[in-house]
């Protein structure tokens, strides 16, 4: 695994860094002395990471992490007390942590190490999949700072685990331990203490040996339909879910790879995706 992470013009480490693994992306927070809470440099450096990613025909999969003994303690609260925004300067339609309204078309793989309370546990809920340790803590106490889970928590939350347990988490801030977050369907994979990056890593790679190209449309597809009107409408003038998903599907079955998948396994031979 390379870094490719620059300093800060001051010498000083940057606020979040960039790695390439194969075909998976590393972006780490990078500020462990403030539990990788979140300011304006750290969104910055994080959008920029996943814009980076994004278009980097090499990556496949990203995988976001924390550096030192936290995963991300949510948004820097000296910050907010001093009145100062922790949001990207010049992108604040990223949302918080360059990342919550950042949307790319590539999986995003949350490695969920130690502490990941309010905005950590945010970006979680705003990654496609979680690995977490089981030594890790999970939650929203927002409520008990007089603030709101405006990055994503009381919006994605319920969409994600069953909702009373939604609220539960929600309106009383307490945390939750990964094993309960696993069975409540917030946490994919759960890791055993340190190796919270192993297991997402490994989850990455199986994505990422993957036709990109398909990968990126179901994940499209998935998200769009969430939402959207039950699949089996009555009324056929109203088919959104099958419209959306008939658009990608022209696409990937136009692909290149579309022709390379049945043909290498005709072949016995690993297939060699072109991502087009």
């Amino acid at each position: 695994m390379t870094t490719t992470s620059d300093p800060m013009p001051d010498g000083t480490a940057p606020a979040a860094l960039y790695e390439r693994s194969g075909h998976v992306a590393v972006i780490r927070l990078n500020r462990p002395q403030a539990l990788n809470a979140v300011n304006a440099a750290l969104s910055t450096a994080v959008g920029e990471a996943l814009e980076r990613a994004a278009t980097d025909p090499e990556v496949r999969v990203v995988v976001v992490t924390g550096n030192g003994r936290a995963f991300c303690a949510g948004a820097d609260l000296k910050e907010l007390a001093a009145g100062r925004s922790v949001a990207a300067p010049e992108h604040p339609e990223w949302g918080f942590a360059g990342l919550v309204r950042h949307w790319i078309d590539k999986p995003l793989v949350a490695a969920v190490n130690g502490f990941a309370m309010g905005g950590g546990t945010e970006i979680a809920l705003a990654c496609d999949l979680v690995v977490a340790a089981e030594d890790a803590r999970m939650g929203l106490p927002e409520v008990r700072r007089g603030l709101i889970a405006a990055a994503g928590g009381v919006v994605r939350l319920q969409r994600q685990i069953p909702f009373k347990r939604a609220l539960q988490m929600a309106l009383t801030g307490d945390p939750v331990d990964v094993r309960q977050a696993a069975e409540w369907g917030l946490v994919n994979v759960v890791a055993r203490p340190g190796a919270a990056l192993e297991e997402a890593m490994a989850l990455a790679e199986r994505i990422a040996a993957n036709a990109p190209l398909s990968v990126q449309h179901t994940k499209r597809v998935m998200h769009a339909v969430a939402a959207a009107g039950s699949d089996w409408d009555p009324d056929w003038s109203r088919r959104e879910v099958w419209a959306v998903n008939d658009e990608a599907t022209d696409v990937v079955f136009a692909s290149r790879d579309a022709v390379e998948g049945p043909t290498a396994f005709a072949e016995k031979r690993p297939p060699v995706w072109a991502g087009r």
